[in-house]
């Protein structure tokens, strides 16, 4: 059985036929003959001479192969008590009704379609619907501010918008109808047409010329066969999360995406057909349109669409019914669902009351998983807890421990080796590479594989100037870390949160590692901020665990002598602040560059992705407490 490394390098040597090899994987109108065409870098294309339907691959391929009856999407909503399961035969039936309703609006291959929805069945069939005849989806995360959602109105400029009536977050009922209006308002492009879907919970109020109602928009259409494009032809468009300024639409590909998520199905996550995968992220992230929606239903498992939240719905043992219920052979998931789970049960008792002998491994995500969080799941559920690194520009894992292929020995802080590829530098700011074990910033060298971004949209020279320009030949990741002497990856924390402190270059997430190691912390985060004598000092947060009696005083000053006595005292920690909750995104992020200019005293504006705006304030208090 060949090895991870043999894998690698033969990539590495032997590109066009590891790419060509892989992209048999998928099935296509016509098969491709070339890799990659680089004679236009970097706008470089894979499989150019390739026609394909991502629809097709995603869906009706697996219907024609005899599995139409397999469920091919699992609806499990603890918030409102719902739960639904649509077939791949279900499945296809409802995009193609979805295409024809396209078709009767007047889309065509090209045309844009924004898809701001809930975590609900109808927001995956929206965006199969529309890879179905070549028409370009864009998701924004339901309940955005309406400013945000008309910012990316105006960039993308869709014909058509596709919402729901509201969604359910576990406390209140979200309007979705009333902010899309006021972002139409806002917006200087107006789409033709809004298409409605009206949920039992809330009946929105339609503007007459302007929206359909989603049932009776695709009564008496016609359904519509899968269209091919070519492989270049772009299947969607994903706004990074930004707080301010111009919002990046990133530009994923048709071909290469479905070879690359094809790939790590099997290789990298170790699942197949007819098994059941769970991504507990949302439809609005990267992480959903990879491995909710495409990644999961191209390889033809039964992939959990979840409106809920890892505590709260009601309980933090949610996760653990639905993976006992489902036979969840792999959960994928954000460190902060963890965290969270952890926090509020940190005896695992809820873990003990369900059967979840299916789960073979969970993978974590999205920021740096602290090697106490995994510690802790690795202690309660018995599998591996593979941490990997990856963004929204790439699509899928730059790092990765390849559990498909072999399982390669664990270590607690990193996400493991790259993936093919992807070939790994570190650099210094000067763009040369540094020794192993040397923190510097981590670029990917060009050409970049399958299902990486391939431009901005409608704005080429943001796509070379963001991330092509600092290092000449490389693609700047923007985040930095290290490579150790088997050539393992660490990802210690964005660049912007790499402080200089008298000289000495630390990463925030080194310091959060020793902090969430004290018994009483149950999250952390370390910021840098301001100081006349140093330029910059680290600064802690910490959130204790509910059942904490001992002194605040007292574990505060043990946790920053922790620090003091593991990294030194170059690192010049004088204190941590103790709080609640920490202010996150709603994918889970912490907003720590909010959090920076509060603590140095700085305008700042709420960001657009904030979870709960209240948090932002009980830091202000915070830190004026901590102040007197």
């Amino acid at each position: 059985m060949a090895s991870y490394q043999s894998i690698y390098d033969f990539e590495s040597y032997h590109k066009t036929a590891f790419w060509l090899a892989a992209s048999k994987l998928i099935d296509w109108e016509k098969p491709p003959k070339i890799a990659l065409d680089d004679s236009n870098s970097p706008f470089n294309l894979w499989f150019p001479d390739g026609q394909l339907n991502s629809c097709f691959n995603a869906v009706d391929r697996h219907v024609i192969a005899g599995h139409g009856e397999q469920t091919a999407i699992q609806y499990e909503s603890p918030i409102t008590g719902m739960e639904a399961s649509l077939s791949y035969a279900e499945l296809q039936q409802e995009t193609a009704k979805f295409a024809g309703m396209l078709y009767e609006q007047g889309l065509v291959k090209g045309d844009r379609v924004i898809i701001y929805m809930p975590m609900i069945p109808q927001a995956a069939i929206a965006m199969l619907g529309c890879a179905r005849i070549g028409v370009v989806h864009s998701v924004v995360f339901g309940g955005f501010a309406s400013a945000e959602l008309a910012k990316r109105i105006d960039d993308c400029k869709p014909k058509l918008i596709v919402s729901a009536s509201c969604g359910h977050e576990p406390n209140r009922i979200v309007h979705y109808k009333p902010l899309l209006d006021a972002a139409i308002k806002q917006s200087k492009h107006k789409p033709n047409r809004c298409v409605i879907y009206q949920r039992d919970s809330v009946k929105a109020e339609l503007v007459e010329n302007q929206d359909l109602e989603w049932a009776e928009a695709i009564e008496h259409v016609v359904p519509a066969d899968p269209l091919p494009v070519m492989s270049y032809d772009p299947l969607y468009i994903l706004y990074t999360s930004g707080t301010t300024g111009q919002p990046k639409g990133v530009v994923r590909d048709n071909g290469g995406h479905a070879v690359a998520l094809s790939w790590s199905m099997s290789n990298i996550y170790n699942v197949h057909q007819g098994e059941v995968f769970w991504a507990a992220s949302d439809i609005g992230w990267v992480v959903g349109h990879s491995y909710i929606v495409y990644g999961p239903l191209f390889a033809g498992c039964t992939s959990i669409l979840y409106e809920g939240k890892p505590i709260g719905t009601p309980d933090a043992g949610s996760f653990w019914r639905v993976i006992e219920k489902n036979n969840v052979k792999v959960l994928f998931t954000a460190p902060t669902a963890f965290r969270a789970i952890k926090r509020a049960d940190p005896d695992g008792s809820f873990i003990t009351n369900h059967n979840i002998s299916s789960l073979e491994t969970l993978f974590l995500a999205g920021e740096r998983a602290d090697s106490d969080t995994i510690k802790w799941a690795q202690n309660h559920l018995f599998v591996p807890v593979l941490d990997h690194w990856w963004q929204t520009e790439t699509g899928w894992s730059i790092c990765a421990n390849p559990v498909g292929i072999e399982q390669l020995p664990i270590k607690l802080g990193s996400p493991y080796v790259p993936m093919p590829g992807y070939k790994i530098e570190v650099m210094d700011d000067a763009g040369t590479p540094v020794a192993e074990n040397i923190l510097g910033s981590i670029a990917i060298k060009l050409p970049l594989p399958p299902s990486c971004l391939s431009t901005i949209w409608g704005a080429d020279d943001v796509f070379i100037d963001k991330y092509l320009t600092k290092f000449p030949g490389y693609y700047e990741s923007g985040d930095a870390g290290y490579i150790d002497e088997d050539g393992y990856v660490y990802i210690m924390s964005r660049t912007d949160d790499v402080i200089n402190v008298a000289g000495h270059r630390l990463s925030t997430g080194q310091i959060e590692e020793v902090l969430a190691s004290h018994p009483d912390v149950a999250e952390c985060a370390v910021i840098g901020i301001s100081d006349v004598l140093k330029g910059q000092i680290p600064l802690g947060f910490i959130c204790l665990y509910p059942d904490s009696q001992r002194p605040a005083l007292q574990i505060s000053t043990e946790a920053v002598a922790l620090v003091l006595d593991t990294i030194g005292r170059v690192c010049a920690l004088k204190s941590v602040v103790i709080v609640d909750r920490l202010p996150k995104t709603r994918s889970g992020k912490i907003v720590r560059s909010t959090m920076v200019k509060i603590a140095n005293g700085e305008p700042w504006t709420l960001p657009a992705t904030i979870d709960d705006p209240a948090v932002l304030d009980e830091i202000s208090d915070a830190l004026i407490k901590q102040l007197k």
